[in-house]
């Protein structure tokens, strides 16, 4: 893909303000849209949309398809007749600055319960025709996973390879007898579906109306308790319990020193050339219905991946193992025609993963608070003088510590070698600002921000500590003061001087 000259800014929907816990697709997203356009902005760059569970990480999510309904905005419900004043009666007291999810999970499920049961009482009866459509337009993964969670929490909330074997191992009778006894359950997951991607579609609307175009990511690999794995058990390494044989991670690296241990099943590769790449084609139509600009997760992880046996306790010892990504996009490519896709190039990166990214045309990026390790750093991939046109820039991302907290935490050397690239001597309370000024004045067609860093917040408001299951992990909110007018007409004017101005 070809990117204009432009910037954008990465936030995750959790992470706006709002009255009830949790950043939702409302009034507060639209908000924030307006800040973007007139921050000259083109890019808002999101985390995965996707139900989360246990760890509330969004890149392990029950599903690669759904949404997550944590997002869907209560009072549009209200606005709407699903819900009343009578049901926020017992709301909790919500952080403003944190994200509880425990809290989201009870309250939140049982606000969308109300709503439904509204439905099906004939209250907002107008969206009738426009849910038939959706469940016949979704069906080909709205069917299974809508079943998947009504038999989950059938089961306890165990996950699927803790079901008893039929509905663990998908006996068609079985499935029957449970489709048709957890029918008002199926249909009660489809409709809050359904409410999600008719909120997202018209946020995604409003934003393209003031020209800004959503980032979203695809991690590579997905949640061991899936839908997703469940409902194609034939496309991954598992016993025939449903056990992952092999499960995937990194080796030790800049995070970690015994790698990290994801935990996901890992494909079989083989089954899912043989049928064409199926499963993946329609993941990336699904992604295509969420964003404009599709960021892929550990791309490397294309050209080959890390395969640890299960079960293990760190991530040392697997191996590399080759991946088909070639001909997964070229049948992508020709099932979807040219892609806009961002190549997450991070980490142990091998001549034949810039192969993969360059006879695609990716472009891939860049990390400024990596640019300053090492020894001789002039030779750098990420200083911003070695960067390509072609290419993201970011000053960190969801898994670093925001710059003015990697800055207080930096090494004497990497605070050395900085001093020596820019000929300056930065202040804690000014280094986000300086280095997202490196960002937005480098060669690459794309410079982008987390928020934290243009509020030059310090490391409290990091997003995740990978390789932690830490309390505070996806957890940090903004606040509606934070969006300030001259921060607005601060960062346009650095947009507009370094020719990424996007128009209003």
């Amino acid at each position: 893909m070809s990117i204009p000259r432009s910037s954008g800014i990465l936030l995750h929907p959790t992470s706006l303000p709002g009255p009830y816990g949790i950043g939702e697709l409302g009034a507060q997203a639209r908000t924030f849209l307006d800040w973007m356009a007139q921050a000259g902005q083109r890019y808002w760059q999101v985390m995965p949309l996707g139900p989360t569970g246990y760890g509330d990480s969004p890149y392990q999510a029950f599903s690669a398809f759904a949404g997550n309904p944590y997002l869907i905005d209560l009072t549009t419900l209200k606005e709407g007749g699903l819900l009343t004043d009578a049901d926020f009666a017992a709301m909790p007291a919500f952080d403003a600055a944190r994200v509880d999810f425990g809290v989201q999970y009870v309250w939140r499920t049982q606000m969308l319960e109300r709503a439904y049961a509204a439905f099906i009482g004939g209250h907002a009866a107008h969206l009738a025709p426009a849910f038939a459509v959706f469940k016949t337009e979704e069906a080909g993964w709205l069917d299974d996973y809508a079943l998947f969670m009504a038999l989950k929490d059938a089961h306890g909330g165990l996950p699927w390879n803790a079901w008893q074997p039929g509905a663990r191992d998908r006996d068609p009778a079985v499935l029957a007898e449970y489709a048709a006894r957890l029918a008002p359950a199926v249909e009660r997951v489809k409709f809050i579906q359904f409410l999600f991607f008719g909120q997202w579609a018209e946020l995604r609307a409003y934003a393209r109306d003031r020209g800004i175009e959503v980032i979203g990511d695809i991690p590579i690999f997905v949640a061991l308790d899936s839908s997703d794995a469940w409902a194609n058990r034939e496309q991954f390494h598992f016993d025939d319990r449903g056990q992952p044989t092999v499960v995937a991670g990194v080796p030790p690296d800049y995070f970690s020193e015994t790698g990290q241990l994801w935990g996901n099943p890992l494909y079989r590769w083989d089954v899912m050339e043989h049928d064409g790449f199926r499963w993946w084609i329609e993941r990336f139509r699904g992604s295509l219905k969420l964003f404009d600009v599709i960021r892929i997760d550990h791309f490397r992880g294309f050209a080959a991946y890390w395969e640890i046996p299960f079960p293990a306790e760190t991530a040392m010892h697997g191996r590399w193992v080759p991946a088909p990504g070639d001909a997964l996009f070229r049948a992508v490519r020709a099932a979807l025609g040219d892609l806009p896709i961002i190549a997450e190039d991070l980490g142990v990166i091998t001549p034949d993963v810039e192969q993969l990214r360059d006879d695609f045309a990716l472009p891939g990026m860049a990390v400024l608070q990596f640019a300053f390790g090492g020894g001789d750093f002039s030779v750098n991939a990420f200083l911003p003088t070695n960067l390509k046109v072609n290419q993201v820039v970011y000053t960190g991302t969801h898994d670093n510590d925001t710059s003015r907290g990697w800055w207080a935490a930096a090494s004497e050397d990497e605070r050395h070698n900085y001093r020596t690239f820019t000929s300056s001597d930065p202040q804690e309370d000014t280094f986000a600002q300086d280095l997202l000024r490196l960002a937005w004045e480098s060669r690459a067609n794309l410079a982008v921000a987390p928020l934290q860093d243009v509020l030059n917040l310090g490391t409290g408001a990091r997003m995740n500590l990978p390789g932690s299951t830490g309390d505070h992990n996806w957890t940090w909110r903004m606040q509606a003061a934070d969006l300030r007018p001259d921060l607005a007409a601060g960062l346009r004017a650095l947009t507009e001087r370094t020719g990424r101005l996007a128009p209003l």
